[in-house]
């Protein structure tokens, strides 16, 4: 009796370690189709992702989600009219409707549910459900992520920023309590039209996310003279933060991809920005989970082989190429003060930093000399960011 429980023991004890095991899944959380404001089907953009060994994906059109009848015209320039021969080529007449007459080529867009099974595999590749809620305040554009959704979130009105931030913050949240699932909610591209401060998102309840990076060429990451950059948005915010008990703002990086046919940095190009997430599996539930819980970084490039903290030490590893060169910065803010400094630099690939008392949080940024292709501004270099953590 003892010796044939031995196998199933065995069996169990393997099971178990194997369900505990992590991987990491590369993702892009900002994409544009056809669906709204995108210059390509929705099918070859998911094709060119999987392509790229990206894990999942979250289609995020602006107030809407491709379900239901939506007809789209074609632009007449030779540069759409051919991409459109390459669609047909590729998934056949049988999958294509379209009309052409003398108004010109209209073509019926694919909803998710017809598209999804093409590209989704177990454990290779996902796509999220999602929506950019986008709604305005006079010249003020506000967009906001909503990931693992439904239906769509209506965009709704205020008569502040935070305000207008706020409702439709609490929207997406009431739609996560209504369907019982995670939905990730992230602000995106706050200096898109300079319409959100750091001011602004310290007055948020429940705003845990935003793009301290976003591909798009009209989105300032990186500031004038008279804003903040997104990191020193997020440095700022942060500090408040902590100092309210709130959780730390969480920050990712996005492609906002829209142009899938002309390439430079004057066009919002898939490529440039993702997170890399550890999580127990690819799913919905477990890739926002790990997501919530901060186990993330976001890159424009860099690759990292270790990323641990331990409640007290933050530990970084590079998977560094040869012949580049790397800095790893440890970012934090000491108690009292007002702004961020960098607190360790090295040029090692390994590196590690243990937070003293008089730290309120630390991040790490790995900055290479590697230049980016097709880059967000000419001349930028691979970066990669991970989340800030406090000492426990």
């Amino acid at each position: 009796m003892k010796k044939s429980l031995l196998p199933i023991l065995l069996i169990l004890l393997v099971s178990a370690v194997t369900a505990q095991k992590s991987e990491w899944y590369k993702g892009n959380l900002h994409t544009h189709s056809y669906w709204s404001d995108g210059d390509e089907f929705p099918e070859m953009i998911m094709q060119w992702y999987k392509d790229h060994d990206y894990q999942f994906v979250a289609l995020s059109d602006h107030n809407i989600i491709a379900e239901g009848d939506k007809w789209k015209a074609i632009s007449p320039d030779s540069l759409y009219q051919n991409a459109f021969k390459n669609y047909i080529n590729k998934y056949g007449d049988d999958w294509t409707k379209f009309e052409k007459n003398s108004d010109g080529l209209k073509v019926k867009l694919k909803t998710l549910s017809e598209f999804r099974p093409l590209f989704e595999e177990p454990e290779q590749f996902m796509i999220f459900k999602a929506e950019e809620v986008t709604s305005y305040l006079d010249d003020k554009a506000v967009h906001m992520g909503a990931i693992n959704i439904e239906h769509v979130i209506e965009p709704k009105e205020g008569a502040t920023i935070v305000e207008l931030i706020q409702n439709n913050l609490d929207a997406i949240k009431a739609q996560e309590k209504e369907i019982g699932q995670p939905v990730l909610q992230h602000l995106n591209h706050p200096n898109f039209t300079y319409a959100i401060t750091a001011e602004d998102i310290k007055q948020l309840n429940g705003e845990r996310f935003f793009e301290v990076f976003n591909g798009h060429p009209y989105v300032n990451n990186y500031g004038d003279s008279i804003h903040d950059s997104t990191e020193t948005m997020w440095d700022k915010v942060n500090i408040a933060y902590h100092a309210m008990g709130k959780p730390l703002l969480l920050g990712i990086a996005t492609d906002d991809s829209h142009h899938y046919h002309k390439f430079e940095s004057k066009w919002s190009n898939a490529g440039r920005g993702w997170v890399e997430v550890r999580s127990r599996e690819l799913s919905p539930n477990a890739i926002i989970n790990a997501l919530e819980a901060g186990d993330f970084y976001a890159s424009t490039g860099i690759e990292l082989s270790k990323l641990e903290f331990n409640g007290n030490e933050l530990s970084i590893g590079i998977k560094s190429e040869e012949g580049i060169n790397y800095e790893i910065q440890f970012i934090g803010v000491r108690k009292g003060s007002t702004k961020s400094e960098i607190l360790k630099s090295t040029t090692t690939t390994n590196a590690s930093f243990t937070i003293p008392e008089d730290v309120l949080f630390v991040r790490a940024k790995i900055i290479s000399d590697k230049k980016k292709k097709n880059p967000y501004k000419v001349g930028d270099t691979e970066v990669a960011w991970t989340q800030p953590v406090s000492k426990k």
